[in-house]
């Protein structure tokens, strides 16, 4: 990890200025992971993605077929993924009682891997996978030896290039197993929200109470392209709390942010817990 600029020390203290003496909520995007080595959806050099929408996954067997040997594959790389010194430096302001807690658009489970304690998983989580028809949930670890144990065939490529899911695009699926729910022989899905899918209502009503509960927001590594990230700006701006962006390029919001910090989310969220006074 770098030292901010004198460009980016500057904004920093702005931020610090905007934000000292608040409690403020922190949304975080896929630019917060990829000091972990976990590739954005949009930043410069992210890779091109055709997603699978929730429709495709639960009508065609065949989809499923790809979609598992793909996220099988990615796993093991995924899953070794460790926090980064942004993920670290959020879990410090939360300890210190200045962040409330962290809302992420992420499945990576690096948050909490962190130590950040309140973690409000929009997206759901890699971590679990869950039956569709009797609902039983399974821990991915669990399922992943269950996968090699009926695909023997199957290995797991070093160095296999990532998706911000966790996935890789494989070249064949030809022959593989599904995974079925060992209690009812159901349709296994991870616990994430798929392209085409809502995010859970209970889910962002919990997102919502968490910015209602502070005095400001900070937003990091996230273009604000999925519409759940705007609707959480604009309950903050609605109540007037300063908002703070972090993202390397342009975001929907640039313009409605108190301050925004074109710079890396990891030297920014460090400088940010390191001079932001603990709350009393």
């Amino acid at each position: 990890m770098t030292e901010p600029d004198a460009v980016t020390a500057e904004a920093v203290a702005r931020a610090v200025t905007a934000l000292a003496g608040r409690r403020i909520a922190v949304l975080t995007g896929a630019g917060v992971s990829t000091d972990s080595g976990i590739p954005d959806y949009r930043g410069k050099g992210a890779p091109v993605r055709t997603p699978m929408t929730v429709d495709q996954f639960l009508s065609s067997d065949v989809a499923r077929r790809r979609y598992w040997v793909g996220s099988h594959l990615g796993w093991r790389a995924f899953a070794a993924a460790e926090p980064n010194a942004g993920h670290r430096a959020l879990a410090d302001l939360e300890h210190s009682g200045v962040a409330t807690g962290v809302i992420t658009q992420n499945v990576d489970g690096l948050h909490v891997r962190a130590g950040s304690k309140r973690v409000v998983e929009l997206h759901g989580t890699m971590r679990r996978v869950f039956c569709t028809h009797c609902g039983q949930v399974f821990d991915r670890r669990d399922l992943a030896l269950r996968v090699e144990a009926e695909n023997p065939w199957i290995t797991v490529p070093e160095n296999v290039p990532l998706g911000p899911d966790g996935d890789v695009l494989p070249e064949s699926s030809d022959g593989f197993v599904i995974p079925e729910c060992t209690v009812c022989g159901g349709m296994l899905k991870p616990d994430v929200v798929f392209f085409g899918e809502f995010i859970p209502a209970e889910k962002f009503r919990e997102a919502e109470q968490l910015v209602h509960a502070s005095e400001g927001l900070v937003i990091a590594g996230s273009s604000l392209v999925v519409n759940s990230g705007i609707r959480l700006l604009e309950r903050a701006r609605r109540r007037r709390l300063p908002v703070v962006i972090v993202n390397r390029g342009e975001t929907r919001a640039d313009a409605r942010a108190t301050v925004k910090i074109d710079a890396g989310t990891s030297e920014v969220l460090r400088a940010l817990a390191d001079a932001l006074p603990t709350a009393g």
